[in-house]
């Protein structure tokens, strides 16, 4: 038996799960590209020969990595704040949030393989507990609305999406640079809208 998964299955850690999270804390730091089943194995400290006694292939592996890269990103954020927060502050948390997620995970997807994406996307979205960045924003939007924070007629998906959308565009280009005062725009455009009054 390799020595740390002799050390895995002694502290009560699956040797799955830490397969999985070596693999995620690699695709942190380089990405997917590349990256070997040999490299997971030696980083993980058993034969390369033990991943595939928990893997279909190289493929799923990546992409549980990848799934556990992300959820491990979201965790390392502040929390989002209560439903009693006024609008336009929590819009700006929201916002901050999607953009800091983003800039944290879109390097770990750049040259993904379409194998492993397409695996990645058959998981579900880890992304604020399953629900996914623009769901949880457009609950966080239709409860607002119920409660009459804002207009009754807030068309709470489209406005979600204006969101995550444009964090999702700033954070794909290259270099990553996220304009000065960009949440604070984003968040006063959908409030107050571009129409002349």
């Amino acid at each position: 038996m390799a020595p740390r998964r002799a050390q895995a299955v002694d502290a009560g850690v699956d040797l799955r799960d830490h397969l999985i999270g070596t693999a995620a804390r690699l695709i942190a730091r380089r990405g997917t590209a590349g990256l070997t089943v040999r490299e997971i194995a030696r980083e993980a400290k058993v034969a390369t020969g033990v991943l595939y006694n928990h893997f279909a292939d190289k493929e799923e592996l990546l992409a549980l990595g990848l799934h556990g890269h992300v959820r491990a990103a979201e965790r390392g954020l502040p929390p989002l704040p209560d439903d009693d927060e006024e609008v336009g502050r929590a819009l700006l948390a929201y916002t901050r949030r999607a953009l800091d997620l983003h800039l944290a995970i879109v390097p770990a997807f750049e040259n993904v393989a379409p194998e492993v994406l397409e695996r990645f996307t058959g998981l579900g979205n880890p992304a604020a507990g399953g629900q996914g960045l623009r769901d949880q924003l457009a609950a966080y939007l239709r409860r607002q609305r119920e409660a009459g924070a804002i207009a009754a007629d807030t068309p709470v998906g489209a406005a979600a999406t204006m969101i995550i959308g444009a964090c999702h565009e700033v954070t794909l280009r290259a270099p990553a640079v996220v304009p000065e005062g960009f949440a604070e725009d984003l968040v006063t455009i959908v409030l107050t809208g571009i129409q002349v009054r």
